[in-house]
C-alpha cells in the first residue's frame, strides 16, 4: 500500500484518535469515572496515540501538541527550525467530552509549512464526521437571513453579542473551537468570532479545513493567522461564511472603534 499523503494522514489520525476517545469515554462512564478522570485520560491517551503515529509516519517532522512535553510541547522551540510542523489538539473540548452524551468536541490534526496550515483534519467523533482539506467539504449554502453567530456556551465574548445586534443575528451556544468552526463549514451556523484567548492548536486544523471549503478565516482584525510561533498564544479568530465577510468585517471595525 502506498504511503498516505499529508491530507490522508491528517484525516486518518484524527479519525483514529476520535474512535479511541469514543471507546474510552464509554468504558470510563460504565466504570463510574469522574469528570476529571474523563478529561485526564482522554487528553493523555489521544495524545499518546497521535505522537506514536506521527513518529512512525513522519519521523522527520516536528510536532506541537497541547498535551506535549519533551520536544513536542508549547515551550519547545526546536520546531521553529523545522520545515514541517504538525500542530495537534488531541482532545479539543475536554469539558464537553466529560459531559456525555455531548457531541460538540473534536480532534485536531494539521500540518504547517512556513506559518501556513497546508493540510488538516477535524474529527467530530460523537457526530460521526471528519472534515479534511482534501477532499474538502463543499462551500456552505447561502447563509440564513438572520446570521447565526456561534458563542462559547460558558464565556460568550462581547464581540459576538455586538455582531448579533449589529447584523440582526441570533446567538448559537456551542462547545469546542473545532465544533464551532465545523458548524460554519457545514452550514449549521454562519459566523464564529472568538476573542477570549486561544492557542495555535485550538484553531490550526479548523482553519485549514475551513479555508479548503472556501470559508473565510483570519484574525478578528482581518490580519492573517500565522502558525508555529515561539509563543503559541493566538488569542482571536474569525471564521465566517464567504458571503458575509464584508458586512461582518465592517461591523467588527465599528466594534473596534467603540471598545
Amino acid at each position: 500500500m502506498p504511503p498516505l499523503d499529508d491530507h490522508q494522514l491528517a484525516r486518518t489520525l484524527a479519525e483514529e484518535a476520535g474512535l479511541l476517545l469514543l471507546d474510552l469515554r464509554a468504558r470510563l462512564v460504565a466504570d463510574g469515572a469522574t469528570s476529571a478522570e474523563l478529561k485526564g485520560e482522554g487528553d493523555r491517551q489521544a495524545h499518546e496515540l497521535l505522537m506514536a503515529r506521527l513518529a512512525d509516519a513522519r519521523p522527520g517532522d516536528a510536532i506541537l501538541s497541547e498535551e506535549g512535553r519533551d520536544g513536542v510541547g508549547p515551550t519547545d522551540t526546536g520546531r521553529l527550525d523545522a520545515e514541517r510542523t504538525w500542530i495537534v489538539d488531541p482532545l479539543d473540548g475536554t469539558r464537553e467530552y466529560s459531559e456525555p452524551p455531548r457531541a460538540d468536541w473534536a480532534v485536531h490534526v494539521a500540518l504547517v509549512v512556513a506559518g501556513e496550515p497546508v493540510a488538516g483534519a477535524v474529527a467530530l467523533p460523537a457526530q460521526k464526521r471528519v472534515l479534511c482539506t482534501s477532499p474538502p467539504a463543499p462551500t456552505p449554502p447561502t447563509p440564513a437571513s438572520r446570521p447565526r453567530i456561534i458563542v462559547s456556551r460558558t464565556r460568550p465574548p462581547a464581540v459576538a453579542t455586538f455582531l448579533a445586534e449589529a447584523l440582526g443575528g441570533e446567538l448559537v451556544p456551542m462547545g469546542s473551537a473545532g465544533a464551532k468552526a465545523a458548524a460554519v463549514v457545514l452550514g449549521a451556523a454562519d459566523v464564529y468570532p472568538h476573542s477570549g484567548g486561544q492557542y495555535e492548536w485550538d484553531s490550526c486544523a479548523p482553519v485549514a479545513v475551513a479555508r479548503a471549503a472556501g470559508v473565510w478565516a483570519s484574525r478578528l482584525d482581518g490580519s492573517p493567522l500565522v502558525y508555529n510561533n515561539a509563543d503559541p498564544y493566538l488569542p482571536d479568530l474569525l471564521v465566517c461564511h464567504p458571503l458575509l465577510v464584508d458586512v461582518v468585517r465592517a461591523a467588527l471595525d465599528r466594534f473596534g472603534e467603540e471598545t
